[in-house]
């Protein structure tokens, strides 16, 4: 039954390394590989005795560990939002509000953007419309063109869209704890914050262990999509990610032997940072998540 599975995984994860052949040639589109000129290991060497694209590697490499950093010092605020999900009384409001907060998950980042401009455009941003109306500011401010606060808001951003999705696991998690054990603590008189503190807490932190260490080796991947919307000339040196760095210097300036040699790195990295959580979890736990 898994050999399907295992077809798709090959297909799509295993055979398109095939591409890191592109990182020892000095490739260029339109011509073939078996023409290219062979330069073997010199866009690797190049990130460390290129000062200019040192620095560059570093910068994405600091953007990426923040971000991500900042995902995870709040991957606790799903599971939060999931108690209070099971807490609530009413069956019809808490289905309303699951509803209105997984759907942003199923919006594409594009239309993300689109409701952002709509909110904080300097012309006929609504958050803009209201500051000059109540004479707080005399002309518009240019949020998304701000460099100020760049790992902040994306991480407000994805937060906004994702926290109904992350708290469905918790929620499911929730849902299979023993009733029996909410029963015996409000027969010993425990309140509600007793038995959330108790027992519901308890009974999702191997869910919530077990999702963070695979958040922490995918921590140098934090995706493309949310960063190339919102990237502009003026926050690019904060919101540039390796994934969106690879994507500009590979498609846009059409460096594609130097780009797979930086997700080449991006993908050790990744893989050092699977054994480290794996080692922790061992650790930790006791178990092993690979």
């Amino acid at each position: 039954m898994a050999f399907p599975f295992m077809i798709l995984v090959f297909l799509f994860s295993y055979l398109p390394l095939y591409g890191w052949v592109y990182s020892f040639y000095n490739f260029r589109p339109g011509i073939p590989l078996s023409e290219t000129e062979y330069v073997g290991m010199q866009w690797f060497k190049s990130m460390f005795s290129n000062p200019t694209q040192t620095a560059e590697v570093m910068r994405v490499l600091k953007n990426t560990m923040a971000m991500s950093s900042l995902g995870i010092l709040t991957s606790f605020l799903p599971v939060i939002f999931a108690v209070f999900l099971s807490e609530m009384r009413s069956a019809r409001f808490k289905k309303w509000v699951q509803i209105l907060t997984t759907l942003p998950n199923f919006i594409s980042w594009v239309l993300v953007y689109s409701f952002a401009f709509m909110l904080f455009s300097v012309d006929n941003g609504l958050i803009n419309h209201i500051l000059i109306n109540l004479g707080l500011t005399d002309r518009g401010i240019n949020f998304l063109a701000s460099d100020s606060h760049t790992w902040l808001s994306m991480t407000l951003w994805g937060l906004w869209k994702g926290l109904g999705w992350g708290a469905i696991l918790y929620i499911a998690a929730i849902s299979g704890i023993d009733q029996e054990q909410y029963e015996a603590a409000r027969v010993d008189g425990a309140g509600r914050f007793r038995s959330i503190w108790h027992i519901t807490i308890p009974g999702i932190m191997p869910t919530y262990f077990v999702l963070l260490m695979l958040t922490i080796a995918n921590f140098i991947n934090n995706g493309l999509d949310q960063y190339f919307v919102f990237q502009n000339a003026i926050n690019k040196d904060h919101i540039e990610v390796l994934d969106l760095y690879v994507y500009n210097i590979g498609l846009l300036g059409s460096n594609f032997s130097f780009a797979t040699a930086v997700s080449m790195l991006k993908s050790i990295i990744s893989i050092i940072l699977l054994f480290f959580a794996n080692t922790l979890s061992k650790v930790v736990r006791g178990e092993s998540i690979v």
